[in-house]
C-alpha cells in the first residue's frame, strides 16, 4: 500500500478496539479523559465542564475519540496523537504519518452530537461491513445520527469514512462537488436518508470500478482534495449551520503561545511560515485560517505591520550582544555637543532593538480620526520645561494655545552650525528642540523636579514668534490630558526631572499609555485598540542566547509579563530602567536544526519557548514531474536514505525545489542539484563521497554517465607503477546532472 494510504489498517484498527467499548461507554470517557490531563491537542474536550459532560452522562462516543486526531491540525501532531491513541487501546498497527484522503474536522466543532445514536451507528456500520450489506439497522441509525442538531450528513459520513474507509465514502465538500463534475452519479444532499446513502455507495463503486486501475475510496477521496487548489483538507463546517461550539482549540484558534520557534532542517519554510505566524497573531487568526489565504496577501499585510512597527524582523549571529538587543551606551557626536561639552565624543544610553519595540508596545491603532492619538510610529518621550516650575504666565498661555515655548531668544530666529553658545550654552536643548524632537513624539509639561501637569503629542515643526515677549520658539502640541499632578520619578528609573529644559526620558512609551488609561480613559473608548505584536528572531540559535536575552530570559514568561499574574519588571544595568515585558508582544524565533541540534539549545531558553517542527513537505510538489520523473517521490526517497545514513534533522527542504513548480525542466533540476543539493550533502556528510552515492542512489546505477558522484580507480595510471595501496578517489560527474535518466534512477 502506498504511504499515503497506510491510514487505512490503523484506522480500521482503532475503531476494532473501539467497539470493545460498546457496553462501557463511561469507561471509554475515563480513558479519553485521562489522556487528555496530559496533552495539550486535546484539551478542546474541557472535561473540567461540568454543565457540557453532566448532560452527555459524562459518556463519549466512538466518533468523537477518532475525532481527536481528525481536526485541521498539523500532520505532526495528528501523528502524535494516533501513537497516544494506539499504545492506550493497544493498536498493533504503525501509527500513520500521512493522512492523504481523509477530510477533517472544523476545530470549533470537533465533536458528535447524540452519544446513544452515535455507539448504535458505529456498531451496525462495523456489522454492516464485516457482513458486505447494509442492514436496515444500520440504515436506521444512520437517519437518527444524521437528523441531530449538530451533527449533519457531511460530518456523519466522515465519521464513517474513518472506521472503514473502503466501505463507506465521505460527503464532504471536495468529494461532492468533484463527484458531480466528473461522474454520472447522484450526489445525496444535506438531507438525505440511509437508505439514499447507500445506493449513492452503490452507483460509486460501480462507477470507480470502470477505471483502470480502479480507485478505492481512499483514493478517491485523496483525488477529489489534490483537484482543488492545493493540496491540504478544507475544515468541513456542519452541514446544519449549527453553532455547537465543543470547545476551542489550539491549532483553529488564536495563537496564544506568546514564545514560539520553529525549528527544522534547511528549505523547509521557516522564514516563510514565521511571516504567516506573525500576521496571524497581529490579524488575531488560526495560524489554518492564515496559511489557507494567497500568500502574496499576507506578506503584503506583513510589509505593512512591519512599517508600522506592529511586526519587527532582525537576524542572530555570533557578534549580537545584549547591547543590541536590550540597552547600551554607544558615542554620540554632533556639532552642538562639541560645542556645549568641550568634547569630541559624548556617551548616551541607547535602547536595543526589543527594548524600543517593547516600549512602544502599547501604542493603540486607531480606528476612527478623531479618536487618533496622533502618536507616531516610533516615539521618543521628552521632558519639557515652560518657563519655570510651577503656576506661570508661559505654562498658562501653552495649555490654552495647544503648543510648547522655550527660549534661548538672544541666539535668534535661525539656529546653524556656525552659532556660538559661548558661556551661555543651549546648544543641546535647541539640538533636541529643532532637530530631534520630531512631530508624532509625545511631550510631558515639568510641573516640578517629580511630577507632571500634562501629556501631549508633538504636532508641528519648530517656529518662531516674534509676537511674544520672551520663549518664542514655538511647537504645535495637541494635549491628551491637562491639570494633572502625575509623579513620574519610578517610572523615569528612579529619576528626578532635571533643570535642562528639554531632554529624553527614561519613560516608555508603553508607561505613558498606561498613565493616560489612567487619567483620561475616555481617550480609549472610541475605536481604538491595542493590537497583538510580533518581534521574529530568525536564525536565533546562531547567537549567544545567554549574552543576548540576559534578565529577559525571565521577563518572557508568560506568566511574568506586564499585567499577568506574576508580573515582574527587572532593573536594567544601564539606564536603571524598571523594564518589563508587555503582554501583547510574541516572539517567533526560526532555528535551522542542521546548523545546530535543538539539544545544544539554552535549557533556559527552551523551558520558555514553545517548538513547532517544520519537516520537509513534498506535498507542495505534488503533481511536479520532469519528463516522467516524480519530484515529491524522488524528495521523499533521498531524505528516508539521509534519516538511515544520518539523521532526519539533516534531510532536505522542499523549498529548494520550488523552482521546479514554474519551470519543470531538466535545466532548471540540474541546477538546483549542481549549485544547492550535492553541496548541501557534502557538507551533511563531511565529503564521504560513498554515502552520498547512496543517498543520490548512485550505486544502483550500472553507468557510470548518469552518476552523479563518480568512483575512480586509475591511481595506477597516475602514478606509473609506485607500489603503494592507493584509496579510490571520487569525482562529482557534472554532466550526469543534465540527464534525465540520472533522476529516474535514483
Amino acid at each position: 500500500m502506498d504511504n499515503e494510504f497506510q491510514w487505512v489498517p490503523y484506522y480500521e484498527a482503532l475503531a476494532d478496539k473501539l467497539l470493545e467499548f460498546k457496553d462501557k461507554s463511561g469507561e471509554l470517557f475515563n480513558v479519553i479523559k485521562k489522556l487528555s490531563s496530559g496533552q495539550p491537542l486535546m484539551r478542546y474536550l474541557h472535561f473540567e465542564k461540568e454543565d457540557w459532560w453532566g448532560p452527555r452522562q459524562y459518556r463519549i462516543d466512538p466518533f468523537s475519540v477518532l475525532g481527536v486526531m481528525n481536526r485541521g491540525i498539523t500532520d505532526a501532531n495528528r501523528t502524535l496523537l494516533a501513537k497516544i491513541l494506539a499504545n492506550e487501546f493497544g493498536v498493533t498497527v504503525t501509527a500513520p504519518t500521512q493522512f492523504a484522503g481523509i477530510p477533517v474536522l472544523d476545530n470549533r466543532r470537533s465533536f458528535f452530537v447524540g452519544n446513544d445514536e452515535m455507539w448504535n451507528l458505529f456498531i451496525y456500520a462495523l456489522e454492516s461491513a464485516d457482513a458486505d450489506t447494509f442492514s436496515n439497522e444500520f440504515k436506521e441509525a444512520f437517519d437518527k445520527a444524521v437528523a441531530l442538531n449538530g451533527n449533519g450528513l457531511t460530518y456523519v459520513t466522515m465519521g464513517l469514512f474513518w472506521i472503514r474507509p473502503n466501505v463507506f465514502f465521505p460527503l464532504d465538500t471536495n468529494s461532492r462537488k468533484y463527484i458531480s463534475e466528473h461522474y454520472a452519479v447522484d450526489v445525496p444532499n444535506t438531507h438525505c436518508a440511509g437508505s439514499e446513502y447507500t445506493e449513492f455507495l452503490g452507483a460509486l463503486k460501480n462507477e470507480l470500478s470502470k477505471e483502470r486501475p480502479s480507485l478505492s475510496f481512499p483514493e478517491m477521496s485523496y483525488k477529489a482534495w489534490i483537484h482543488r487548489k492545493g493540496s491540504q483538507p478544507i475544515i468541513e463546517p456542519r452541514d446544519d449551520g449549527s453553532d455547537t461550539h465543543d470547545g476551542e482549540d489550539i491549532d483553529r484558534c488564536p495563537i496564544t503561545a506568546k514564545n514560539t520557534i520553529l525549528y527544522g532542517p534547511p528549505g523547509t519554510g521557516k522564514t516563510y511560515s514565521a511571516i504567516q505566524y506573525a500576521v496571524a497573531i497581529v490579524d488575531g487568526k488560526s495560524i489554518d485560517e492564515v496559511k489557507r489565504e494567497d500568500y502574496k496577501e499576507v506578506f503584503s499585510r506583513f510589509l505593512e505591520y512591519k512599517d508600522d512597527r506592529t511586526i519587527a524582523f532582525t537576524t542572530f549571529h555570533q557578534s549580537f550582544s545584549y547591547e543590541e538587543f536590550i540597552e547600551g551606551i554607544r558615542p554620540v557626536v554632533s556639532p552642538e555637543e562639541k560645542a556645549d561639552a568641550g568634547n569630541e565624543i559624548e556617551y548616551e544610553i541607547h535602547d536595543g532593538i526589543f527594548k524600543a519595540f517593547c516600549d512602544n508596545a502599547g501604542k493603540p491603532v486607531g480606528g476612527k480620526a478623531d479618536a487618533d492619538l496622533g502618536i507616531g510610529k516610533n516615539p521618543t518621550v521628552w521632558k519639557v520645561s515652560l518657563e519655570a516650575a510651577g503656576d506661570n504666565p508661559t505654562r498658562t498661555e501653552c495649555m490654552e494655545n495647544n503648543h510648547i515655548r522655550i527660549g534661548w531668544d538672544e541666539y535668534g530666529e535661525n539656529i546653524s552650525d556656525a552659532t556660538d553658545f559661548g558661556e551661555r550654552g543651549g546648544g543641546n536643548v535647541l539640538n533636541a528642540f529643532y532637530n530631534r524632537m520630531q512631530i508624532g513624539d509625545i511631550v510631558l509639561s515639568c510641573y516640578s523636579s517629580k511630577t507632571i501637569d500634562a501629556i501631549g503629542v508633538v504636532t508641528g515643526e519648530p517656529e518662531w514668534h516674534d509676537e511674544y515677549p520672551n520663549y518664542k520658539r514655538v511647537r504645535n502640541v495637541k494635549w491628551l490630558v491637562k491639570g494633572i499632578n502625575e509623579d513620574i520619578v519610578d517610572n523615569n528609573s528612579g529619576r528626578t526631572m532635571t533643570l535642562s529644559t528639554v531632554y529624553k526620558l527614561s519613560v516608555s512609551v508603553s508607561d505613558v499609555l498606561q498613565m493616560l488609561k489612567n487619567l483620561k480613559p475616555d481617550l480609549f473608548k472610541e475605536k481604538i485598540k491595542v493590537p497583538n505584536r510580533v518581534f521574529i528572531i530568525d536564525e536565533i540559535n546562531r547567537g549567544n542566547i545567554s549574552k543576548i536575552f540576559g534578565e529577559l530570559i525571565t521577563l518572557i514568561e508568560s506568566s511574568k509579563r506586564i499585567g499577568a499574574s506574576e508580573e515582574l519588571r527587572a532593573k536594567l544595568p544601564y539606564s536603571g530602567q524598571n523594564f518589563g515585558v508587555p503582554d501583547n508582544v510574541y516572539i517567533i524565533g526560526t532555528m535551522n536544526t542542521a546548523d545546530r541540534s535543538i539539544a545544544l539549545i539554552d535549557s533556559a531558553l527552551r523551558r520558555r519557548f514553545s517548538f513547532v517542527e517544520m519537516q520537509p513537505d513534498s506535498s507542495t510538489l505534488r503533481d511536479v514531474f520532469v519528463d516522467d520523473v516524480d519530484i515529491a517521490k524522488m524528495l521523499d526517497t533521498i531524505n528516508k536514505r539521509i534519516t538511515v545514513l544520518l539523521d532526519r534533522e539533516h534531510t532536505i527542504g522542499h523549498s529548494y525545489l520550488l523552482p521546479l513548480k514554474k519551470s519543470a525542466t531538466i535545466e532548471t533540476l540540474a541546477e538546483i542539484f549542481e549549485n544547492s543539493i550535492v553541496p548541501l550533502l557534502q557538507e551533511y556528510f563531511y565529503d564521504d563521497y560513498e554515502k552520498i552515492r547512496l543517498v543520490l542512489g548512485d550505486n544502483k546505477k550500472t553507468d557510470d554517465s548518469t552518476c552523479f558522484i563518480v568512483k575512480k580507480t586509475d591511481t595506477v595510471d597516475l602514478f606509473g607503477g609506485a607500489e603503494i595501496d592507493f584509496p579510490e578517489y571520487y569525482e562529482v560527474n557534472r554532466e550526469a546532472f543534465k540527464m534525465i535518466e540520472a533522476y529516474g534512477q535514483m
